[in-house]
């Protein structure tokens, strides 16, 4: 790729990439048709690429390329895509800010943070060197090495979580080091416009000018932690106790957004900048997990617009035409910084295994990239055909990265083969630890909503060993503070499965509440073992049906047993006999679960009803002693012979006695409890009246 066709002149506004022609449709309709079809595409290259078993980002990508200029068919307004994209940066950098913690940083700090550094100044340094070997400019070769060294968090911690590493001590590293990757973007996106903006410069002026966007940085900051930090969760408090739902929806956006475009209009900051900081401010509220919910379906939906956005970027023609570069840049990507970061774990002994997490985690790059990859074409530095190219190395690097991981087990058995190679490694490093637990006969948990906390808080007393798998990170430690063993992913995904040690496991419990997913996870546990019991929970009695045929033994409808415990306390207080309530309640369970046939729990539940229907003839009641029988004791009453019910049990005075001497005298008031008959306790109670 010559620096001719590669070099872009300086410009302040993002071009217009290609001069298309738009087909016949009214002018205000454009954006819709646009919005609409882009996420069409994107659906369906999701579904494509989850079939693939490649990352659903891959998709969002190809959709977009799908309904962008330089594809046969509709061709969308992709400059008004790029405006809505910016909505998608705003939102994925509030939820980083959300999900940014200095405390996990501070526990990898002595390895994150300087492996961090490093590896960005060697991997910008790289690209430089790839892209003066294209014939770039120095600026464009900059901006590649600052997109070839940032990966991307969503990658990282989607394959982590399917590979079962999330909470393991390579995982926790390998997050923490993009933690410092990202406040190292939103620092790099407040200089990168001050260093290579229009006009040429003295270096004492470069240096004020950096001076004083950085001044208006810290500024900022100190606005949002000082007065942000009161103001915002505050305002999300009051909205929350006095507000409707969708009030308090709308709060969240507006913090996210109105937070992003003032460091943008009064600051003159990124976006990015003032969405990240409104996360942060309010990740600390005791609502931030109410706040992350109703922020995930934006979050998610704005982000997929934005990789759809840049997928329509995509020339497929450049790609092709200068397809040797692009292979250069995907080995730069992948296997440069796999060798970087692996000799970085070298360097600082955290581990053979340990390594490998990182080094494969890291060797792609992602949306931080295309960000500074649009920051270049807006600033005029970057060329649309040099964006491309960066968003095709992008798109490879994603979709092949999960392979990187499935590498990791041969370049660990190989590595130590070579004692002498592993010793570099190994020098201060910890003992590796397992990825789940060294269990054998445990008890795995799916979910741990308040159904899955109940079971692990009996369990955990009861010191059976169990298994939360969880794919929410901070309900995950929750379980683990709770005393359990824990898992963090999907377990709906069969790679997450794989590592909950199902072979050994006696019981799976299924607390979740997603039908359809226990469905999958039934039929996975079953698949991995045959003899695991398998007890889970259903809506209605379709699912119940479904979950059975899924492999479940046991199917529990909480919904049926709460109206059946409704029904069994509405007929008491009615003053419905236990005989006629067992029988109400032994019908309406029936029909709840027929679908579970002739199953060993059905035989149960038969037992205990066929148990208390021949014990409802048999009743207690509680009689008081009336003056014709006080100073007689229950022998002179003959009570047992004259009635037939048993004096079990007496209550004087504020104490019950549980056994009751026959020879005793009877007072007034005192209170007797009787067992017998409906006849035999009424006969009684008339007597001692």
């Amino acid at each position: 790729m010559c620096a001719g066709c590669m070099d872009a002149p300086r410009a302040r506004s993002l071009p217009i990439y290609i001069s298309r022609k738009v087909p016949p449709m009214h002018g205000d309709t454009i954006l819709l048709m646009t919005f609409v079809l882009a996420l069409v595409a994107a659906f369906a290259g999701g579904l494509v690429a989850r079939a693939l078993r490649l990352p659903p980002l891959v998709g969002y990508l190809l959709g977009g390329l799908a309904v962008g200029p330089f594809t046969p068919g509709f061709i969308g307004d992709s400059q008004a895509m790029n405006q809505l994209s910016e909505v998608g940066v705003m939102f994925m950098m509030f939820g980083t800010g959300l999900h940014f913690s200095l405390k996990d940083l501070a526990q990898v700090k002595g390895i994150a943070v300087p492996g961090a550094i490093i590896q960005i100044v060697l991997g910008t340094l790289a690209g430089y060197g790839l892209a003066q070997a294209f014939g770039w400019s120095a600026q464009a070769g900059i901006m590649l090495g600052l997109s070839v060294s940032i990966a991307s968090t969503v990658v990282l911690i989607k394959n982590l979580t399917d590979e079962g590493l999330y909470q393991t001590r390579g995982g926790r590293i390998a997050t923490g080091w993009l933690i410092v990757e990202d406040l190292a973007t939103v620092l790099i996106l407040v200089v990168l416009p001050v260093v290579f903006g229009p006009g040429e410069v003295e270096p004492a002026q470069l240096a004020g000018q950096i001076g004083v966007a950085l001044t208006k940085t810290a500024a900022f900051v100190l606005l949002m932690l000082v007065v942000g930090s009161k103001a915002l969760p505050w305002l999300l408090d009051h909205i929350e106790r006095s507000c409707p739902r969708e009030l308090f929806q709308l709060a969240v956006v507006v913090v996210a957004l109105g937070t992003a475009m003032l460091a943008s209009v009064a600051f003159d900051l990124s976006v990015a900048l003032g969405a990240f900081l409104a996360g942060v401010v309010v990740s600390g509220d005791k609502l931030s997990h109410r706040i992350a919910a109703e922020a995930i379906p934006f979050q998610d939906l704005f982000s997929i617009i934005f990789f759809a956005s840049v997928g329509m970027m995509v020339n497929p023609a450049i790609l092709a035409a200068h397809l040797p570069e692009l292979l250069a840049l995907v080995a730069l990507i992948m296997v440069g910084k796999w060798l970087i970061n692996m000799v970085l774990g070298m360097a600082f002994s955290v581990g053979v295994e340990t390594s490998l997490t990182i080094a494969s985690g890291l060797s792609q790059i992602g949306e931080f990239s295309f960000i500074i990859g649009q920051t270049g074409m807006a600033l005029g530095i970057l060329s649309a055909d040099q964006y491309s190219l960066i968003l095709g190395g992008a798109v490879v690097s994603i979709a092949l990265n999960t392979f990187v991981f499935k590498l990791a087990g041969p370049a660990a058995h190989a590595i130590h083969s070579r004692p002498g190679l592993a010793r570099f490694y190994e020098r201060h490093a910890k003992a590796p630890e397992p990825v789940a637990c060294d269990m054998c006969g445990h008890v795995v948990v799916v979910g741990y909503g308040s159904a899955g906390e109940s079971v692990v808080d009996a369990l955990t007393r009861l010191d059976v060993s169990c298994l939360v798998v969880e794919r929410d990170l901070e309900t995950a430690e929750a379980a683990q503070a709770a005393g359990a063993h824990i898992l963090v992913g999907d377990a709906a995904n069969s790679e997450v499965l794989r590592h909950a040690h199902l072979d050994q496991a006696r019981v799976l419990a299924i607390a979740m509440s997603h039908e359809h997913s226990a469905e999958k996870i039934a039929s996975e546990a079953r698949a991995a073992n045959p003899d695991i019991k398998i007890v889970t929970r259903a809506d209605t009695a379709a699912g119940v049906a479904a979950l059975v045929e899924a492999g479940a033994d046991e199917v529990v409808r909480p919904e049926l047993e709460g109206g059946i415990e409704l029904l069994r306390h509405t007929l008491i207080d009615l003053g419905y006999r236990p005989k006629q309530i067992s029988g109400c309640v032994e019908r309406l369970r029936e029909s709840g679960y027929e679908a579970l046939g002739e199953t060993s729990r059905t035989k149960r539940i038969q037992a205990f009803e066929r148990m208390v229907s021949t014990m409802s003839d048999i009743d207690i009641q509680w009689a008081s002693v009336g003056e014709g029988a006080a100073g007689k004791s229950l022998s002179q009453l003959d009570v047992r012979g004259r009635t037939g019910a048993q004096a079990v049990a007496l209550r004087r005075a504020g104490s019950v006695q549980p056994f009751v001497n026959p020879a005793a005298p009877l007072q007034v008031g005192d209170v007797l409890g009787l067992m017998g008959t409906v006849e035999q306790t009424e006969a009684a109670e008339h007597l001692l009246a």
